[in-house]
């Protein structure tokens, strides 16, 4: 059974950097899965995609993100990193790791990131 885990969140002033990790277990391999990415939820509001990375390296951002934000993977260690800099206020949210493999969709169960002002 595949399983990701969201660590990182946490409080952060504006402007400052966080670091995501979603470690990934009951898979060979990261590599495997079409694509691996990131998406947010905030109060009151749907969720969102934040990036995405595919296996082949591609990756692709919201357009509130780009610039800002960067999506990487380590396949050795099956993880998938969100490096956030610069965050503003409106990135506080729960932050979802997502998997997309063919049929399969997977999600973790959400890590808090709050951006005070």
């Amino acid at each position: 059974q595949v399983q990701l885990v969201e660590s990182g969140g946490g409080l952060v002033q504006a402007g400052g950097s966080l670091r995501l990790s979603c470690a990934v277990s009951g898979i060979g391999s990261i590599f495997s899965i079409n694509a691996m990415g990131w998406y947010r939820q905030a109060p009151g509001k749907q969720r969102e995609l934040v990036a995405v990375i595919t296996s082949g390296g591609s990756t692709n951002y919201a357009d509130s993100m780009k610039g800002r934000f960067i999506i990487s993977r380590d396949n050795g260690k099956n993880t998938v990193y969100l490096q956030m800099n610069s965050v503003k206020p409106e990135d506080t949210a729960v932050y979802y790791c997502h998997g997309l493999d063919g049929p399969y969709r997977y999600w973790g169960q959400g890590t808090q990131v709050t951006v005070s002002s």
